[in-house]
Formats: structure tokens, sequence, C-alpha cells
């Protein structure tokens, strides 16, 4: 017994100093990433409450004002709504044609990675960029879109149309982000065990009925994943936006990340903008907790 006590001693001491040897290497990362993002949180926080219009250097304590201010107005909720819409269409067609374009890639039998690279140009490209380009091509003078729609009889100003311009800037996006659902469903189909397609197989099912019945609920975590890293970051588009329509016509576009940006740097109503900066974080974390939960809900 006096042997076993005298072993179990220094091995508990050990791991004692081996975990205080991690906490310390941990500990200027964690002060670090303290400073970069539990600071600028807190100061979003402070600023919400302070009224910056009539001097940013010594703003002046305003209460809840700013916040009555945003909730009672109606353009907040009208970009929220058009928000709400951006991101039900944008998601929906991004993962439709990010799951099929996966799906095709990985049934092809020779040149899939050639096919990718081409597939993930958009990606790459800036999102400044993706706006002038569509800038370029659906211009009322010079435009390639605009030319051809012309050319079969319709006589439309794509940008400049209230029923046409939100639905052109989605497809923008979706254009340029597509293929990011691409790559990560096509990760996780090359992750699939070969054992229950080829059990599939075995028992007669058709390529339909393996797709319903065998990848797609293997894959399910995989496109939640995508869809939850799509989510947080469509709430913050404003690039293509800025550079297309600002907003327009008569406010068609204007959703929630273009009105913050506005109000914050156009107006200079740092305090407001830091209300409504604090409103979408909000929103953003909701609709994270939604995925996982639906995650953590297929794993039980």
């Amino acid at each position: 017994m006096s042997n076993r006590s005298v072993k179990v001693i220094p091995i508990a001491k050990k791991k004692r100093r081996k975990l205080s040897t991690e906490f310390w290497m941990l500990l200027p990362s964690m002060g670090l990433l303290a400073i970069i993002s539990i600071f600028p949180f807190l100061y979003m926080i402070y600023a919400s409450f302070m009224d910056f219009t009539l001097s940013f250097d010594n703003p002046v304590f305003s209460g809840l004002d700013n916040w009555i201010r945003i909730f009672t107005s109606e353009t907040f909720w009208a970009s929220w709504g058009r928000t709400g819409i951006y991101t039900v269409v944008g998601l929906l067609l991004e993962l439709v044609l990010g799951v099929g374009m996966a799906l095709l890639i990985y049934s092809l039998p020779k040149g899939r990675n050639f096919v990718i690279t081409l597939w993930m140009i958009p990606v790459f490209v800036a999102p400044v960029v993706a706006g002038l380009l569509g800038r370029f091509l659906l211009n009322s003078t010079y435009g390639l879109y605009d030319w051809l729609l012309g050319f079969i009889g319709i006589d439309i100003q794509i940008l400049g149309n209230v029923s046409t311009s939100m639905p052109a800037v989605i497809l923008m996006d979706v254009w340029e982000w597509t293929p990011l659902i691409t790559l990560i469903v096509l990760a996780g189909l090359t992750s699939l065990s070969t054992e229950s397609l080829e059990a599939a197989e075995v028992d007669g099912a058709n390529y339909f009925q393996k797709l319903i019945y065998v990848i797609l609920p293997l894959i399910s975590r995989t496109i939640l994943v995508a869809l939850l890293i799509r989510s947080m970051d469509i709430l913050r588009f404003v690039d293509i936006i800025k550079i297309t329509t600002e907003g327009g016509p008569a406010d068609s576009t204007k959703i929630i990340g273009y009105y913050l940006m506005e109000v914050a740097f156009k107006f200079q109503d740092f305090g407001t903008g830091a209300a409504l900066g604090l409103t979408m974080l909000f929103v953003t974390i909701l609709l994270g907790q939604l995925f996982v939960r639906i995650m953590l809900k297929g794993e039980d």
C-alpha cells in the first residue's frame, strides 16, 4: 500500500504542473484575444449610450435615446425586412446550386481538380471588384446583360428599377459565394464511407434513392456548417450594394449592414451606429445558436 501511495502523489503533482504550464503558455494569446475582441465589444456597448453627434472627442451620455431612436425608426425595421428577404433567398439559391455543383463534381471520373479550380475563381475575387463587374455588366448604356435584354425586347434599367435591383445584387452575391458552399459540401462528400453507398447499390437503389436516403443524410451536418458560415457573413453584406446601388433606388436595397454604415459614417452618428451594430451582433448570435442546436439535435 505504501509503495502505491508514493507513486500516485508525484503523478498528481506532475499533472498539476503540466496544466499550470499550459495555462501560462496560453495566457499571452488569451490576453491578446481579449484586447482585440472584448475591449471593442465593451466600447461598442458604451458608445450605444452616448451622443457623438456634437463632439466625437467629448461624447455626451444620452441614456436609451439611441436605442429608442432605432426601435422607433421605420427605416430600421424596413432594413431588417429586406435583410431577411436577402438572407433567405440568397442562402436558398447558394444551397441548391452549391450542393448540386458539389454532387456533379464528386461524380466526375476525371478532371475534378481542374473543374474545382475554375469553379472557385469567384471566391478569390474581392467583393468590391465583384460589385464593379456587376455594375459594368448591368449598365444601361454599355452593359452586356442590358444589351442582351434589349435584344429580346426587354428595355429596363436593372439596377435602377425597384423591382429588379434587389434580385440583381442577390444574384451577384450568389455568383461570388456559391463556390464556397460547393467546396465545403465537396469536402463532406469525399469523407463519406463507401460502405454505405455500396450497401445501397447491393439493395438495388438508384442514384436518386441513394442521394435522398444515404448521401444527403450523411452530409447534413456539413451542409449546416456551410449555411452557418454563410448566414453569419451574409448579414454583414455591404460591399456590392455600396458599389452598385448605394441602397437605392428608393431604399429598395438598403439592408441593415448598409443602413449601419450610412448612419455611422455618412451621418456621423456613432452612438446610433453602435446600437445598430449590437442588434446585428445579437441576431447573428441567435442565428448561430439555431444552427448549432440543429446540429446537436441531429447528433442525439
